[in-house]
């Protein structure tokens, strides 16, 4: 019976060391998943913090080319109007130098 005592010895003491291998390795493990979910969680709140930047750039983006197409809008109508001023000024100058013209052909109202 000794020799089965020993035995039976020798198989608590390598289940007792597997048991605390095993626990060591829980262990471990569990500080490598604490790790992860608390990395989960910063980034998690970074993404949170870059979308709402984003968010914000879209919008701003958004009113930006509102405005330039408001702008350009108003310099395409500015522009146009001034075109309109541009011919009828030299339609005016047109009419005024043929007035000139004809005016040069009447007898001298000085002299008269």
């Amino acid at each position: 019976m000794t020799q089965q005592g020993a035995a039976l010895q020798g198989y608590n003491n390598e289940l007792v060391r597997c048991i605390e291998d095993l626990s060591m390795q829980r262990e471990e493990l569990s500080k490598e998943i604490q790790q992860a979910e608390e990395e989960r969680n910063k980034l998690q709140h970074e993404i949170q913090a870059l979308s709402e930047q984003l968010e914000h750039v879209c919008e701003n983006l958004a009113q930006k080319v509102a405005s330039r197409n408001e702008l350009d809008k108003i310099l395409a109508e500015t522009e146009a109007a001034y075109m309109k001023i541009l011919d009828s000024s030299r339609t005016l100058l047109t009419v005024l130098k043929k007035e000139v013209g004809s005016l040069r052909h009447l007898p001298d109202l000085k002299h008269g």
